[in-house]
């Protein structure tokens, strides 16, 4: 693979990389997907995801290209796997990470809310 095979390049472009793979909506679902089975049939991908054929085969290609699912064929059908467990986590971080700035923003906006009203009625007695 071109984007991990430079090792002379700096720790974080190797990880840039790396999230150039999951930056996509449809990747992202995917990886859930196998996140939550030990392995996934294309045909369950396809249902799951409701795209078709040549589009959900060119986001596993891109998956595959960056090490973070395998494929296998048994007969006439492709199973994939995450490669690494580690991709499983990374996306419950993320979720959690998520929560957490909801949460935040949530508190923000409650606050902001809060405090209007008294600004403006300071303000209108002026």
């Amino acid at each position: 693979m071109e984007e991990f095979a430079d090792f002379r390049a700096p720790l974080y472009e190797v990880k840039a990389n790396l999230f150039k793979g999951l930056a996509h909506p449809v990747r992202i679902r995917v990886l859930e997907l196998l996140s939550a089975a030990p392995e996934v049939s294309v045909t369950e991908l396809l249902a799951a995801t409701g795209l078709e054929a040549s589009h959900l085969s060119q986001h596993l290609a891109v998956l595959r290209r960056y090490h973070l699912v395998k494929g296998e064929r048994r007969a006439l059908q492709m199973f994939y796997t995450l490669a690494y467990p580690q991709v499983a986590e990374l996306l419950s971080v993320a979720r959690l990470l998520l929560k957490d700035m909801l949460h935040t923003t949530r508190a923000q906006l409650e606050s902001s809310e809060a405090t209007a009203p008294a600004s403006a009625a300071a303000g209108s007695t002026r």
